[in-house]
């Protein structure tokens, strides 16, 4: 848990400072690292979060292993099939989000303890909200994680693990007292632009905390007993008043943050699109949708959005960009079959779509939470709960819920309202024998290419859709219910690690997983 981005900018003040005159004072300690302001830490930690999810030409974020284990993504042939994704042949040597994670939180936890010091009482709630995301998402994926004795550097070196089900009533705390900091502090107008994401709106941040709240009490509701848990929470979000993310994605970047520069690119664009200077990743060859996506699509009349979320096969046309090199009809579009390693080249499958790639557009920003995922939480936690005080019907947020799934995938909106009285079970709410289904369904296809971490998660809890086995697994049925906790914490915390008992990555299911 090292404070590796904390020093950078502690460095660039330094650098800053050079010229003064007060650099030069023989009284000070050369050998002692200068304070970093919280607003520069906060700047490059949202931007770092960015990249850990997300990922780099360098190498891939927590959410790329989510869209493949949610069965929505795949290996694109050409590759040696990578078996620790697509066999499930992994250890503890795999999947390290973990150190990242951590190294993160710890910017987060220092503008936290040192923006009342510095007169920036208004990141306070922000930075609160992001370390509650950080760490909903790392009990996501390995159940128990140090929280209540981590971040305190040298004061705790080998940090105990808290249960999950209590970080996750912590993180709801925590969240609460986010959305007062929000409250009493509003952004100082010079330092509107170190938040990259509202830009200093505090509204907007108390919405995304609650939407976030949402998150982690739905995730949990399929657990015995919770209810009388739940159901009071969702009525405190409601009598806050300050509402949830709605008609809008929580963005990181933007036009006017990310640059066509190395280094400087959105980084989804960076990793699976073009370098700063147009030339087409080779990556961009290697993740695939699959062809259970994309037959569940056009079986469901669904090419609006299909044709956004994938390119035709062959790609994207680079003299042309937002559209393909082949015509944009259903039969252009074909799926590669999970953990396939032959047979399904680049000029005979699809690729990423315009939704998330366009050759040209490096500075997109990079979406943390949908407004579609918000209005289908809201359609499961009426669905479940008839009594909680949300003013809409389940059936109103669910339809809205596909509306905002279109919008954000670039895909005419007419086509969502299209589907109302069609027929189509999970797509209308009437003729949808089984509402929580349709609920996740939907949810599931309204993830793709923007949330994999939150598409596996769901995927976990649900089990829907019924996704194909990989074809790596011949005859086995077994899939990944999380990620082993990496051999760094093994070999820094052993102790703690094991005091989890044996971990089966098969078996071993996190406490809101109970089906």
């Amino acid at each position: 848990m090292k404070l590796k981005s904390i020093f950078i900018s502690a460095l660039v003040v330094l650098v800053g400072s050079s010229c003064s005159e007060s650099y030069f004072d023989i009284n000070t300690n050369p050998n002692s690292l200068p304070t970093a302001s919280p607003n520069y830490v906060f700047t490059n930690a949202i931007n770092t979060s960015a990249t850990n999810i997300a990922g780099t030409s360098a190498g891939q974020g927590s959410s790329e292993i989510g869209f493949y284990w949610s069965g929505q993504w795949t290996q694109g042939n050409g590759y040696i099939i990578n078996t620790a994704q697509f066999a499930y042949n992994f250890t503890n040597g795999d999947f390290n989000y973990w150190d990242n994670y951590y190294d993160n939180l710890q910017d987060y936890e220092y503008v936290i303890n040192n923006a009342d010091a510095n007169n920036q009482k208004f990141l306070k709630g922000p930075a609160k909200v992001m370390k509650a995301l950080l760490y909903q998402q790392l009990v996501d994926m390995y159940g128990n994680v140090p929280y209540s004795d981590a971040l305190k550097g040298t004061a705790s070196l080998a940090p105990k693990f808290d249960d999950q089900k209590t970080i996750y009533e912590n993180l709801i705390k925590l969240l609460d007292e986010a959305i007062v900091d929000l409250k009493a502090n509003a952004f100082a107008g010079a330092f509107v632009g170190s938040d990259i994401i509202f830009r200093g709106n505090t509204t907007k941040w108390a919405q995304f905390a609650n939407s976030l709240k949402l998150r982690i009490l739905i995730r949990q509701s399929k657990v015995a007993g919770r209810e009388a848990y739940i159901k009071p929470e969702i009525n405190k979000i409601i009598s806050e008043g300050s509402g949830f993310i709605t008609g809008e994605e929580v963005g990181v970047g933007g036009p006017t943050f990310y640059l066509a520069t190395a280094g400087k690119l959105n980084p989804v664009y960076d990793r699976w699109g073009y370098d700063a200077n147009g030339a087409k990743r080779a990556l961009n060859n290697y993740p695939r949708p699959t062809q259970f996506l994309i037959n569940t699509l056009k079986a469901n009349g669904d090419t609006l959005r299909m044709k956004r979320i994938a390119y035709a096969n062959s790609g994207e046309n680079g003299n042309a960009p937002g559209t393909s090199l082949l015509k944009e009809v259903s039969a252009n579009y074909s799926g590669t079959p999970f953990g396939v390693s032959s047979g399904y080249l680049p000029a005979n499958t699809v690729p990423l779509g315009p939704s998330l790639l366009v050759k040209g557009e490096y500075n997109r920003p990079y979406i943390l939470m949908t407004a579609s995922e918000v209005q289908f939480l809201l359609a499961e936690a009426k669905e479940r709960y008839a009594d909680v005080t949300l003013p809409q019907t389940a059936q109103g947020y669910f339809e809205e819920g596909i509306k905002q799934s279109f919008r954000v995938l670039g895909a005419n909106v007419a086509g969502a309202e299209a589907y109302k009285g069609s027929g189509i079970v999970n797509y209308d709410w009437a003729a949808s024998p089984n509402k929580l289904s349709a609920i996740a369904i939907q949810k599931w296809i309204s993830f793709v290419n923007f949330n994999g971490l939150e598409a596996w998660a769901e995927y976990r809890r649900t089990n829907l859709p019924e996704t194909p086995q990989s074809i790596q697994l011949v005859g086995e049925t077994k899939r990944p219910l999380r990620f082993f906790y990496p051999n760094t914490e093994s070999g820094s915390n052993g102790t703690n690690v094991e005091a989890q008992g044996a971990i089966d990555v098969f078996s071993t299911k996190l406490f809101w997983d109970v089906d």
